[in-house]
């Protein structure tokens, strides 16, 4: 019975050499063939990344290009608007009606105190005031 669990046993030994050459050959030979496949597919998903990084560059300099125009198309309708404002201001502006508006603001009494100086130098309403207090030589 020795004999036969011998042959039995050699012949688990030999399938179990064989399955592991096998295996070694398979690793040998497909190895390599998986490093290229797995080389081939990184390489897809790097340039996909890239294909999606372009667009998205892309898309982002449309919307700053429309912005700019926009902005750009905002800035020329607010100057225009200030350009006719100022036209109109300065069409409507004569010199009796800023001499009104002197006038006005000098007497109601919320404006500043506005010196006009004259020939000797001594503004027109310090010299009345200088007057009344007797300072003022002739």
């Amino acid at each position: 019975m020795s004999s036969e669990f011998g042959k039995t046993e050699a012949i688990g030994l030999s399938i179990i050499a064989l399955i592991v050459i096998a295996l070694a050959a398979g690793f040998f030979i497909g190895y390599p063939e998986y490093k290229i496949w797995k080389m081939d597919k990184a390489g897809q998903a790097q340039l996909a990344e890239a294909e999606w990084t372009k667009k998205i560059a892309i898309e982002e300099s449309k919307a700053d290009l429309e912005s700019a125009k926009l902005r750009a198309e905002a800035t020329i309708i607010e100057a225009t608007a200030t350009a006719k404002a100022n036209e109109i201001v300065a069409g409507s502006l004569d010199p009796m009606y800023i001499n009104y508006l002197i006038a006005k603001g000098l007497t109601d009494g919320s404006s500043e105190v506005i010196y006009i100086p004259t020939e000797a130098s001594i503004p027109i309403i310090d010299a009345g005031r200088a007057i009344d207090k007797g300072k003022v030589e002739e």
